[in-house]
């Protein structure tokens, strides 16, 4: 292993799946870049961990069908609600394949962070960065700590307590709790709406069903509709995923013990799953999502924030982990601009290319989870959506994100009329 550099190119807080994507690109166009890692792969995140077809494609342009193809594959999403059952086969769209994958994060991110060293990128595990390095009023680098048993690194001396890692520039993809993004000066912008999941795993027969499910009629204890959905995910070895989200436009929302209302989603739940206390594998954890680009600022005059820790996540689906890889490439093409031409005012136009990526998709999103934060206006909207499957296909084409440029069908009609009037209003 060769010997610490004085100074990287880049520093990257954190391995998950922006800053692992992020390094890939940038050690594949050449660049010295560090990722900074406080667990020890393979580690467990509180995820759905299913991949649309948009997650797919970034893991497929990374190289990494091969591995992928081992864990388990389906074909579309079942959504229940009002007693109706639909199957819905993922849109068909020139730029993504028309699968999906569920794959634990204990082995997804191990596998993506791998990919990157193989790239060329250095990959510090058992090392968390505590707080930005500053020198003459810039950050230039990151303060870490290594954890007892970390390997060792070989060029690095001192205190293992507190160790200097230099680089030109740095990006912050620590997630959606970012302590690191805080110390820098981000924050949520309350305006935004805010997600809470929860899950845990529990053996079941259909562990290797062909459809993600998702139930769209949410209720709590005493029977009341919910803004949120719950969620059954195959994982394909003998268990499966199970879940809930609720969203913060619901007026009672901190009121909502998301323990309670995850064991009425289990009780309730199919009797084909099997699910119960005693087919669980572990207990439920769980944790709030910034949603739609929340988090600002995403930019510093040497630092960008990718992934949950920019709050990149889709307001309509509560989908996380393909816009922490896009999020991760964007930032990853910016600095290498940065990089290649010496102009560091190339970070400045970051946020305009988050804007143009997802910024009037964000606004839709967030006046929708606005509307739906009224229980009834969910229900009835739930009601009415099941008894049309052309309609709940067009909605899984505009909540998955995978509207056609090509052609102009009913749901990028129906899209383009909405995305003109929250246009024309204030940002929700």
């Amino acid at each position: 292993m060769a010997p610490v550099p004085e100074r990287f190119d880049v520093v990257v807080v954190g391995g998950g799946p922006s800053g692992a994507a992020a390094a890939y690109w940038l050690a594949e166009a050449g660049h010295q870049v560090v990722v900074l890692e406080k667990s020890v792969f393979p580690r467990d995140k509180t995820c759905g961990d299913g991949l649309t077809p948009r997650a797919v494609r970034q893991l497929h342009d990374m190289g990494l069908a091969d591995p992928l193809g081992e864990f388990h594959r389906f074909g579309g999403l079942r959504s229940v609600a009002h007693g109706i059952t639909l199957d819905l086969e993922w849109p068909r769209h020139p730029e993504f394949p028309p699968y999906g994958y569920v794959v634990p994060r204990r082995h997804l991110d191990e596998m993506v962070a791998e990919g990157a060293v193989k790239a060329g990128a250095t990959l510090w595990q058992a090392t968390e960065a505590v707080a930005p390095l500053v020198e003459g009023g810039l950050v230039v680098g990151a303060v870490a700590k290594r954890k007892g048993g970390a390997p060792e690194v070989p060029g690095v001396r001192g205190d293992p307590q507190r160790i200097e890692i230099r680089g030109r520039y740095l990006l912050v993809a620590d997630g959606a709790n970012s302590r690191f993004g805080r110390a820098l000066g981000t924050a949520r912008a309350r305006r935004y709406p805010l997600g809470m999941a929860i899950r845990g795993y529990f053996r079941s027969p259909g562990h290797d069903q062909d459809w993600i499910e998702s139930h769209l009629d949410l209720r709590d204890r005493k029977g009341d509709a919910l803004p949120g959905y719950g969620w059954i995910f195959p994982v394909g070895d003998g268990t499966v995923n199970v879940g809930v989200g609720l969203l913060s436009t619901f007026r009672d929302w901190k009121g909502v013990n998301t323990s309670h209302l995850m064991e009425a989603f289990v009780e309730t739940a199919p009797a084909h799953w099997e699910l119960s206390p005693d087919t669980a594998t572990c207990a439920p954890t769980g944790g709030r999502l910034p949603m739609g680009n929340s988090v600002e600022p995403s930019v510093g005059p040497t630092w960008l924030v990718a992934g949950d820790a920019a709050g990149a996540i889709n307001p309509f689906n509560g989908e996380g982990i393909a816009y922490a890889y896009e999020t991760g490439r964007i930032a990853a093409e910016v600095l290498d601009q940065a990089l290649r031409t010496g102009d560091g005012l190339a970070l400045a136009r970051y946020p305009a290319r988050l804007q143009d990526a997802y910024g009037l998709y964000f606004r839709v999103a967030r006046a929708f989870v606005r509307a739906i934060g009224n229980p009834l206006v969910m229900r009835e909207l739930t009601r009415v959506g099941m008894r049309s499957r052309s309609l709940m296909e067009w909605v899984l084409r505009i909540m998955s994100n995978m509207l056609r440029p090509d052609e102009l069908g009913p749901a990028e009609a129906a899209y383009k009329l909405v995305e003109r009037l929250v246009a024309l209003g204030p940002d929700p």
